[in-house]
């Protein structure tokens, strides 16, 4: 299954450039997404936190949803 991959890329004319664009896409997002998580206030952090375990969230939205 490679080879049939394999052989139909080496036909494209700079297609290494292309592994090396994916990998610079990727941690240009990683590192994005890094500093936004280092820059967020500590009490958006526990309060992000909280969520899973807070049911009024739920109850609010079941009253709203006519349920």
């Amino acid at each position: 299954m490679l080879r049939f991959i394999k052989h139909n890329l080496t036909g494209i004319d700079s297609v290494e450039i292309y592994p090396l664009i994916s990998l610079l896409i990727f941690v240009l997002f990683f590192f994005g997404v890094l500093a936004y998580v280092i820059k967020m206030k500590k009490s958006r952090v526990h309060e992000l936190g909280a969520m899973p375990f807070d049911e009024t969230d739920e109850v609010e939205t079941t009253k709203l949803n006519g349920l």
